[in-house]
């Protein structure tokens, strides 16, 4: 039965997999549908295969395209909000795309894109975890770190895009290699990827594990979140072992997050949050607390897992657009 009312469309690009999420005015969803992101091709068929998901997942939902009020999008890397272009978007081999302007011309309606972590920080404030916070940090752990910042209310985006970029904290100086070239970086020390890269180490060295057994079962060439997850379930001694040195180093980016900005609320997110909830965040949060420069943040500052989960981005692209609309 097709539906009335007023519609709006969040889409969260990410460099695996693309979803398109429809909700209500009142942020209810209505339709939610994802794919595989398309690497090949070059940017014109990946925007083609975004408007026709857009337009599936309307169709599945019953909603017409005359009653949506915006497609926004997430993306990945620095964007140029006020012409919609994703400056840099190595993991889509994407510069200088004019995203916004190519979806709107097979769309047909009005397009808003944005960093794909500011929008899942965004919807964590409106939404979620974040929910009543004037000042908020965003965390969100996958196969890089990303970062976004709330501060007093808005989006803080810095004076040339590039606010955030948190997993770009150098932790360890002469510590192991980035993907952006420098070396110690917490993306270096407590992703997933850095996770995967130090298990498969130890594994080459000689260390037991069932982690790449578990990867060979469920058919997975990367260590994913839930290849962590089982090899956490059946007590990995390396899995555990990595895991509890990454979460070290994000205790750490915690405290130093803390101690820069004076945030009421630090929110952490992405797939491994999904899987493991608080069993993840409780001794970053721990570790965090003991760095704290004033000891009585530990009562006042709260550092809490995502709500909102592989939603978040899409939920939050809409919230953006309907602040922009307004």
């Amino acid at each position: 039965m097709t539906k009335t009312g007023v519609f709006y469309v969040g889409v969260d690009l990410g460099g695996t997999s693309l979803r398109a999420l429809v909700a209500d005015d009142e942020y209810k969803t209505v339709g939610v549908k994802k794919v595989r992101t398309v690497t090949t091709g070059g940017p014109a068929r990946l925007i083609r295969k975004i408007a026709t998901l857009v337009e599936s997942t309307l169709e599945e939902a019953g909603i017409a395209r005359s009653l949506v009020r915006a497609v926004s999008v997430g993306a990945p890397g620095p964007i140029d909000r006020a012409r919609g272009i994703v400056e840099e978007a190595p993991n889509l081999g994407w510069r200088r795309v004019p995203l916004r302007s190519e979806l709107r011309q097979l769309l047909r309606v009005p397009v808003f894109v944005e960093n794909d972590v500011n929008v899942g920080l965004a919807g964590e404030h409106a939404l979620g975890a974040g929910r009543g916070a004037r000042n908020l940090v965003g965390i969100f752990v996958g196969t890089g770190i990303g970062g976004a910042l709330i501060l007093n209310g808005e989006l803080y985006e810095g004076s040339r895009g590039g606010a955030g970029e948190i997993g770009h904290t150098v932790l360890m100086v002469d510590g192991p290699l980035c993907g952006c070239g420098r070396r110690g970086c917490a993306e270096a020390l407590a992703s997933r990827t850095a996770m995967e890269r130090d298990v498969r180490a130890a594994i080459k060295a000689g260390r037991k594990s069932n982690v790449l057994r578990i990867m060979k079962k469920k058919n997975k060439e990367r260590m994913t979140s839930s290849i962590i997850a089982a090899a956490l379930k059946k007590d990995d001694p390396l899995m555990r072992e990595v895991m509890e040195r990454a979460q070290f180093h994000l205790g750490i980016l915690c405290s130093n997050v803390v101690n820069l900005l004076d945030p009421e609320c630090v929110v952490i997110g992405g797939g491994i949050v999904e899987r493991l909830k608080d069993s993840y965040v409780d001794p970053i949060r721990e570790t965090a607390f003991e760095y704290f420069l004033r000891p009585a943040d530990r009562e006042r500052v709260r550092i809490v897992a995502g709500k909102l989960g592989d939603n978040a981005g899409a939920l939050g692209a809409i919230v953006l657009a309907k602040q922009r609309l307004l």
